[in-house]
């Protein structure tokens, strides 16, 4: 993996840059489909190749799961398996553990915990998580890590930076060991405490990873704490390699934390929106199931290029949303996902002319969503 900053903003972090994997430009900053089992919700391989998308993610907890690691190694790897001829980068578990927290035990060797599918007992270890995703043909691998959430005592998370950082170093052996050719990033924690956010930068930017992303966040704390705990993370973190938000997807959160530093951003947000009927506008969002769209003639959003915004109207999806058909959940994903991607075009082209600040202030001047902004009135 090579990666480059190609403009840098003069009156923030903001970076505009280049990663270049097997020969596959991604520019940043970038937002990352979630393909948590080897497939992105209600949308096609070939769907998002024709947005633009040229990295996702997938997730290693989920795939040893089902369908397991030998399927995938005997299809020639989650490339093929798949069909995405694309960077995939694929996620360690980590989140997954602290998601699923009961029926999970957190060791400092590692991480026992019963499968969602049958209830069945097993474990992770930092170096069984990089060898499944080495298997996998994984692009971009992260290491196993401990995520806390938010609120939760000082003891705790201090507790969860140290296995974090320990299993760090192991994972860092262990790529020592396998010579993979696999790009490996480090993922800071330390919840809301800034203390404990520098120390574990520190030592993980001592084990010179390909990349780092910055965990443990977009987990309820409040938005000041969460950008204080980012700011003290990019401040620190090596400027020369690429900085992961994880679980972030929402337009206003990825502006705040591009204006820190942050080159590249997933989440499950617009996919799992779009399958409840809300789409992604300037404004924040719109909920297709509201009855004042019911003879509404006009697109999603009027100023969008995509598919389903150039052929189906307000009141079509509505219609076929509330006929619970497949179609409506594909056509509001598949403009949410090209909705985001249009967005970080638009403030990569804002960092590189200089107009970040004015774009990213004008913005969310405009954006006015919160969870009351239209009442479900089917």
């Amino acid at each position: 993996m090579k990666f480059s900053i190609e403009k840098k903003d003069d009156r923030s972090k903001a970076r505009a840059g280049r990663i270049e994997i097997r020969g596959i430009n991604i520019e940043t900053p970038v937002f990352m489909p979630v393909g948590t089992k080897a497939t992105v919700k209600a949308i096609t391989q070939r769907d998002l190749s024709e947005i633009g998308f040229r990295i996702l993610l997938a997730n290693t907890y989920h795939l040893y799961l089902r369908p397991g690691i030998e399927v995938i190694r005997e299809s020639g790897g989650l490339h093929r398996f798949m069909s995405w001829n694309n960077v995939i980068l694929t996620d360690s578990g980590g989140f997954q553990v602290f998601s699923l927290s009961k029926i999970s035990k957190v060791r400092d060797d590692g991480v026992e915990f019963s499968s969602i599918i049958d209830g069945s007992r097993h474990f992770f270890s930092p170096e069984m998580v990089l060898e499944y995703q080495f298997g996998f043909g994984s692009d971009i691998a992260m290491v196993l890590d401990e995520c806390v959430g938010f609120p939760t005592t000082r003891r705790h998370v201090e507790e969860a930076v140290r296995r974090t950082i320990n299993w760090a170093s192991a994972s860092k052996r262990y790529m020592t060991r396998s010579q993979d050719s696999s790009s490996v990033f480090g993922i800071v924690q330390g919840g809301t405490y800034p203390d404990l956010r520098k120390q574990c930068v520190e030592e993980l930017a001592g084990l010179d990873f390909d990349g780092y992303a910055i965990g443990g966040l977009a987990v309820g704390e409040p938005a000041e704490m969460q950008l204080e705990a980012l700011s003290i993370s990019t401040h620190s973190l090596p400027h020369d390699k690429p900085r992961y938000f994880m679980g972030l997807g929402d337009a206003r959160g990825i502006l705040e934390s591009v204006e820190q530093g942050v080159d590249m951003f997933d989440c499950v947000f617009p996919t799992r929106i779009a399958r409840n009927g809300a789409a992604l506008v300037d404004s924040g969002r719109i909920n297709i199931k509201n009855a004042r769209y019911a003879k509404d003639m006009t697109s999603i959003d009027q100023s969008c290029q995509c598919y389903a915004c150039q052929n189906f109207s307000r009141a079509y999806i509505r219609h076929i949303f509330m006929s619970q058909e497949i179609l409506a959940l594909m056509l509001i994903t598949y403009h949410n996902l090209y909705y985001l991607n249009s967005l970080m075009k638009k403030i990569r082209k804002c960092i590189i002319d200089g107009t970040f600040i004015e774009f990213k202030l004008n913005f969310l001047n405009n954006y006015r969503y919160d969870n009351n902004i239209e009442e479900e009135n089917y």
